[in-house]
């Protein structure tokens, strides 16, 4: 017997409406939770159950249709995954695959016709209820539609892999299971349309009564649906080009892809019994796996720990920010413009050494609302609300009226030091000043200022826009109420933000510079560049080294490797490999391959290592690294090291960010003595 002892219930609530233009009343099946949107509608057990009760008090009615449909905003999200820890045999998970199973299938083998009114988030479970109905429209406000499993360690393990690719086909399906999931898409209710997933796209002001109106047209033959034929002859193509791309990306490494594929596969002329028995198979494998585990590990670091950060000061405590200034005018800081204008709907001035730099920062912020407007993705008033918020100026006596001042210039700590000095006899004394530093001390920075205890780290990373993570560092001096606005801050800037104590690099830079650290060290010994950038497929890992390596930019990898060299200079080594690449400034890939000539330039050393010996000594160094980090309090748990981990460097869920993963292959262990977790968090109980 499956039970899940925390379980909000999931309510399905029957109500028999009359429809103009039917003779019959329909049913009207509402699923809700007694929460607001904040806490979304899904299925566990007790859900199951009561819209299994639901079905039968509609089916008995006799209705001319019964409808599925959302509390507001919300349709459904799919699994309660909370639930998943409670599952502790593999009997258990196949009960909950075929519980699933049983209950939507009413809603397909139905004689009665039955809709899904999808009026807001669609995800998982929920979405796969929706394609068990014999037809569905969706709502404009529906934010969110997709079958995210793949993500977390699992597969759509109620119907979803063998309904989706027979409704639209093998290569929207594929996007649909593997691809966005893999890269953090979903569909917009426009897609959902024009891929076929729903036949009817409705405005959200008059959804229901909209849906209503429609589904009795189609009752009444009044309305025909028609949707294209799936092309079956193109199938195997299709998921042979999705296989070689997960094999490229993710070299075997996660589970839940390669299972999805399998189902896809299955798609094609398995009968629907046959298929969904598999995908229980399937469900039972994965949630009886360690990936899995560290996948849902990791999925609630991101739901929950970001949303309430350890050793905030209380909120109340937050000062309010009307003026946002930024000192530069580079690419960073025109990012950073953008952001707090979009985010905070106040002023934001830059300033830079001349007028050019000034014009070009302000003409790349006005150029990307532009562009926005352009794509359909804001309308033409706020676009001219923020272009009028947006302002430049080679004089640092617009900041005299800022709350919130900070810098995005280069990584010199004399410099810093230098325009903070400048800015404190400006600036009121209640204004907050913020570095966007990536290594240097915040401590050392504010040092010399009369008012040390303003300053604050506030590291974002690149490209601004996209990654959610936000460290920020409390130096020494950095009081309760700084610290509280800042928090305060990077909540309207909508990011995920983790407190750091001041610590050479922080938290995601220390962790890949003493990773990249080891793999070049295995360079100086002369391990060739592609054994190198190769020995962490069993992991993978979104990018190999030596392509993350060129994303970062090689001077500024060797920049934070330096402070961390003078730091802790028998674990961070100066590799002259690096300064060779810095020097030569040779673009390090070449078409996705590594530049033969940066191979050439590295090449040498006598003792080579194995892909094996370079991965199990970046490993057994992380694990080294995180217990010093902790040890020093750079952060308050592991957890936040792997929330850091999963939001700026795009470690992935598979892996639980990066101590379930050094857990449960023992490395912790073996290198420092004990483990990061408790047994049973990020993995199967012991």
């Amino acid at each position: 017997m499956i039970e899940h002892p925390n379980e909000v219930v999931t309510k399905a609530i029957v109500r028999f409406v009359q429809v103009p233009g039917l003779a019959k009343q329909a049913a009207l099946i509402t699923l809700d939770n007694g929460f607001d949107y904040k806490k979304p509608n899904s299925f566990g057990p007790g859900g199951l159950a009561s819209l299994d009760e639901a079905i039968t008090k509609a089916t008995e009615a006799d209705p001319a249709f019964i409808a599925i449909t959302g509390k507001p905003y919300i349709f459904c999200v799919g699994a309660d995954i909370t639930g998943i820890p409670f599952l502790t045999s593999r009997e258990q998970a196949l009960e909950l695959g075929e519980l699933g199973h049983r209950v939507f299938a009413r809603l397909k083998n139905s004689t009665i016709p039955t809709f899904a009114f999808i009026n807001g988030a669609a995800l998982g479970g929920g979405l796969e209820v929706a394609l068990h109905c014999h037809y569905r429209t969706v709502s404009t406000g529906a934010a969110a539609l997709g079958l995210p499993e793949v993500a977390i360690g699992l597969v759509p393990g109620w119907g979803g892999s063998q309904l989706l690719p027979n409704l639209i086909g093998a290569p929207g399906a594929a996007q649909v299971i593997l691809q966005n999931p893999l890269t953090q898409k979903v569909l917009r209710p426009t897609q959902a349309r024009e891929l076929g997933v729903a036949d009817e796209l409705f405005e959200a002001a008059d959804f229901l009564e909209s849906s209503l109106a429609w589904a009795a047209s189609v009752v009444n033959n009044e309305v025909t649906v028609t949707r294209p034929e799936v092309d079956k002859d193109m199938w195997d193509g299709v998921l042979f080009f999705a296989k070689q791309q997960l094999d490229q990306r993710l070299h075997g490494a996660v589970p839940s892809a390669n299972k999805a594929l399998e189902l896809l596969a299955l798609a094609k002329d398995a009968t629907f019994a046959d298929g969904t028995a598999a995908e229980t198979e399937a469900l039972a494998d994965l949630i009886m796996g360690d990936e899995s585990r560290a996948s849902l590990y990791a999925f609630d670091l991101v739901q929950r720990r970001a949303k309430r950060p350890v050793g905030v000061p209380d909120k109340s405590l937050a000062r309010k920010v009307t003026k946002v200034g930024i000192i530069g005018a580079g690419l960073m800081a025109s990012q950073l413009a953008l952001l707090f204008a979009r985010r905070l709907q106040v002023p934001v001035v830059l300033t830079d050494l001349d007028q050019t730099r000034v014009d070009k920062g302000v003409g790349y912020v006005l150029g990307q609302i532009d562009k926005t407007v352009s794509k359909g993705r804001m309308d033409e008033g706020t676009a001219a609300k923020l272009r009028g918020l947006v302002s430049g100026s080679v004089d640092k006596s617009v900041f005299a009226d800022a709350d919130f001042v900070i810098e995005a210039v280069f990584e010199n700590l004399d410099l810093k030091k230098q325009i903070w000095a400048e800015l404190e006899k400006i600036v009121s004394p209640e204004a907050i000043l913020a570095t966007n530093t990536s290594s240097l001390s915040v401590t050392e920075m504010a040092a010399d200022l009369e008012h040390p205890e303003r300053v604050v780290g506030f590291h974002f990373f690149n490209p601004v826009a996209v990654l959610p993570l936000l460290e920020i560092i409390k130096g020494e001096k950095t009081d309760d109420v700084t610290l509280a606005t800042a928090f305060a801050v990077g909540r309207e800037l909508k990011k995920s933000s983790v407190l750091v104590k001041d610590a050479p690099a922080f938290v995601v830079n220390r962790v890949l510079t003493r990773f990249t650290s080891e793999v070049f060290k295995a360079v100086d010994a002369g391990t060739p560049l592609d054994v190198v950038d190769s020995a962490f497929d069993p992991l993978g890992l979104p990018m190999r080294p030596i392509a993350l390596l060129q994303l970062v930019g090689p001077a500024v990898a060797y920049h934070v490797g330096e402070t961390l060299h003078a730091a802790f200079p028998s674990r961070f080594v100066d590799s002259p490999n690096l300064k060779k690449i810095v020097d030569a400034g040779l673009p390090l890939m070449d078409d996705d391959e590594i530049n033969p000539e940066v191979a050439k330039l590295v090449a040498g050393g006598s003792a080579p290592l194995s892909a094996d010996e370079v991965r199990a000594a970046a490993l057994e160094a992380l694990a080294e690294e995180i217990r010093l980090m902790l040890d020093e309090g750079v952060v308050a748990e592991a957890q936040d090291i792997d929330l850091c981990m999963v939001l700026g460097a795009g470690w992935p869920f598979h892996l639980g960010g990066v101590t379930p993963y050094l857990d449960r292959s023992g490395i912790s262990e073996k290198v420092t003595g004990r483990r990061f977790l408790p047994k049973g968090v990020g993995s199967l109980p012991a």
